[in-house]
């Protein structure tokens, strides 16, 4: 079926900013509170939110055989679950509907009060009720950053990351929408040298920039995952920011993976652009070549353009306003693509359910202006990095707020995510 959604020379009658993150093209999907409290499925266009659970009740989308309650819950999940032709034959409806040619909507100004707000009069949601959420560790760049760090194995990156893309499973009950406020977690740290911990806040919150993929029901229990099928069963993507505790980690994770360290809050954005939209921009993975030499074949993709030439920024917003820009990285570097991802992650029968949260790990790129953590940038706060105002960061502050951005551009056009963001405040008093 075609994506006739993302044809690049359509424009709306919404007038929106073609150069914006959300032109005709994007057409996401998020959870939002309307100015009338009503939770609702929606788009948005330009500076406009979209309610898609009105639209459909008026009759916009007829002849695609939805449920009539599928855009009015607080989750995506259902939608999601309904696959891939669904979620394209919803698109195209809406962008024709919705281009400057067509005056079915553009005319009815009834019907317009109670579908279209202006998006800085609704509330964002967290947009799926996330089920299972398992964190890779696909940049390559970063592992040799991280085995640098922390001196492992004489700084090479382990032998079997080449050989899969390792994971780990963390918490979806701390996944949170994006401006929403993170209080500094509690734990155990311990010193060098010492051998008893001490309990207190966290010295090291660092940010780490990230994307992750959001899974349809995709198998049976027991049931692999093809490796050039599995795109067939990824929704979209947001922008995440998977936030650490580095001392604690430090301490927790001898000999097993991480824990209270990283599940005290993971950030998503609130849109979720889906992969149809994000195909004018597919692009080759520079690991392609170098992968299949050593690859097993249940992780080797027909294909090389098994990548997306996503734009990255990272940003700290100081109290007093100043945006300093930390890193510039893109997602197109990335190793291990989503699809080996997903193919690894079920090759054993894991079963795959529809609002599951699959993270990059941290994206960082081969210089330090793209480092996607503090923990690099500043080598564990070695080098601690100046900011406008004058102060010094090794890892994120009290009243700092950490903005990631992402965005694609081509001759096709422009389309992005909005922003991800978290401000940290102090501890609680325990």
């Amino acid at each position: 079926m075609k994506i006739a959604a993302n044809d690049p020379n359509r424009k709306s009658w919404l007038n929106g900013n073609t150069e914006c993150d959300f032109p005709i093209q994007n057409i996401p999907f998020g959870v939002f509170i309307t100015k009338d409290d009503i939770i609702t499925i929606g788009t948005r266009i330009g500076e406009y939110a979209i309610d898609l659970g009105a639209f459909h009740q008026l009759g916009y989308f007829k002849d695609i055989a939805l449920t009539d309650d599928i855009f009015m819950q607080d989750s995506l999940n259902d939608f999601i679950a309904d696959g891939r032709k669904t979620w394209r034959l919803v698109r195209n409806r809406i962008a024709e509907v919705f281009d400057e040619k067509n005056s079915i909507l553009r005319d009815n100004a009834e019907h317009r009060d109670v579908i279209i707000f202006d998006v800085n009069e609704v509330e964002m949601l967290l947009p799926i009720d996330v089920g299972d959420f398992t964190g890779f560790f696909s940049s390559k760049h970063h592992a040799n950053n991280i085995s640098n760090i922390f001196n492992f194995k004489n700084t090479e990156i382990e032998s079997n990351w080449l050989h899969m893309p390792l994971a780990f499973n963390q918490r979806s009950s701390t996944v949170i929408v994006s401006g929403t406020n993170i209080k500094r977690p509690l734990g155990q740290t311990i010193s060098d040298g010492k051998t008893t911990p001490i309990f207190g806040a966290s010295k090291k919150i660092d940010l780490e920039l990230e994307t992750a993929f959001i899974t349809t029901a995709a198998n049976h229990f027991g049931e692999p995952i093809p490796v050039n099928e599995a795109e067939e069963y990824i929704f979209g993507m947001v922008l995440m920011n998977d936030w650490s505790a580095r001392d604690f980690q430090k301490w927790e994770t001898k000999p097993l993976s991480p824990a209270a360290s990283k599940s005290f809050a993971t950030t998503i954005s609130p849109w979720i652009v889906t992969l149809d939209a994000l195909e004018p921009y597919r692009c080759e993975n520079p690991n392609h070549e170098i992968q299949n030499i050593q690859l097993l074949p249940y992780l080797k993709q027909t294909s090389d353009k098994n990548a997306f030439d996503i734009k990255l920024q990272t940003f700290i917003e100081t109290e007093n306003g100043d945006l300093n820009n930390l890193s510039e990285s893109n997602f197109k570097d990335i190793y291990w693509s989503m699809s080996q991802q997903l193919a690894h992650l079920t090759i054993n029968g894991c079963s795959v359910r529809a609002g599951d949260l699959m993270s990059s790990g941290t994206l960082s790129g081969p210089t330090k202006d793209s480092y996607g953590s503090l923990l690099e940038i500043t080598k564990d706060g070695e080098e601690p990095i100046t900011l406008k105002d004058g102060t010094k960061r090794s890892f994120v502050n009290d009243s700092d707020n950490v903005i990631i951005r992402g965005y694609c551009e081509n001759e096709q056009g422009r389309i992005g995510f909005g922003k991800c963001t978290g401000k940290i405040l102090p501890a609680i008093e325990f």
